[in-house]
């Protein structure tokens, strides 16, 4: 049976991603999708290239791509990824980031600048004065995998698995204990929390670095990337009604308890009623009432 982006995590992955930050799903895109979405890759390289728009390494990195191709757009409600996405964050979230990274072989020997970060900017600071120690989860991202990263450096993303239980890294000459770099293959993926400290890593190979990061919050978040999209174009208009609310589309984003704004209420909610029409809304998990 195939897939739908509707199964429900089980308690132990939940479990598993709140103690660690991260989960690697393994062969999350079969090989034929994965080669397409590459495609798609190569040809905005190409574009951006012919535009002058890469750094002077040749690296892209591209926010707000999600509108660039047909394939991208699919990636929103992902059947083998979307699961953990509103399994660990709910029904009332969208796509506030995303960004297409391609990294070419670097040519130089030096070692990298100290690059260990959280996402989110300032939802690192401005809230510490009321939440304290750790600080709320907020967003995750679900990261594609398109290219050969199975073995360590190639470029791949270095993350230290639990230390998004912690506001602070001490700065270290080399990467801080506890390091593991995401060695993965063609087509998988991996969920984490953007609480989770990590870095990207040099690519001394001779394989090209690409993927796919599609970032989700809580609708009442101002969106990080700005991407118009064309309303009136094919691409929007091949979304579905749960993309579209991934997307941003609302009239309001502080419904609740079924108020009765201009825009949706709770139940009307793609994503929520979604959900509930397939008996997955849990009332003992607040982020799924």
């Amino acid at each position: 049976m195939s897939l739908t982006g509707f199964e429900a995590i089980t308690p132990e992955q939940r479990d598993e991603f709140q103690q660690e930050g991260i989960l690697l799903i393994r062969g999350a895109l079969t090989e034929e999708h994965r080669a397409r979405l590459e495609e798609a890759v190569d040809r905005v390289y190409a574009d951006e290239r012919q535009a002058g728009r890469l750094k002077s390494d040749g690296t892209l990195h591209m926010l707000g791509f999600l509108d660039r191709d047909e394939e991208f757009g699919e990636l929103l409600t992902q059947p083998s990824t979307f699961p953990y996405i509103w399994g660990l964050a709910g029904w009332n979230i969208y796509s506030h980031h995303n960004h297409l990274d391609v990294t070419p072989p670097s040519p130089q020997e030096e070692a990298p600048a100290w690059g260990w970060h959280q996402d989110g900017y300032r939802q690192n600071s401005d809230p510490e004065a009321l939440v304290g120690d750790p600080r709320p989860m907020l967003s995750l991202k679900v990261a594609y995998v398109l290219s050969d990263l199975s073995r360590t450096g190639r470029g791949a993303t270095k993350v230290i698995p639990g230390s998004h239980l912690r506001n602070t890294l001490e700065r270290t000459e080399g990467d801080p204990r506890g390091t593991v770099e995401i060695t993965a293959n063609p087509g998988d993926a991996f969920v984490f929390d953007r609480r989770l400290w990590h870095s990207r890593s040099v690519n001394r190979s001779s394989v090209t670095r690409k993927m796919l990061f599609v970032g989700y919050t809580y609708r009442w978040i101002r969106p990080l990337d700005d991407m118009p999209v064309d309303k009136d174009g094919a691409w929007w208009a091949n979304r579905t009604p749960v993309q579209k609310q991934l997307l941003g589309e609302a009239t309001h984003t502080a419904n609740h308890w079924g108020v009765n704004w201009d825009g949706y209420i709770d139940e009307k909610i793609p994503l929520r009623h979604e959900l509930q029409t397939r008996g997955l809304l849990d009332r003992t998990i607040p982020w799924l009432r």
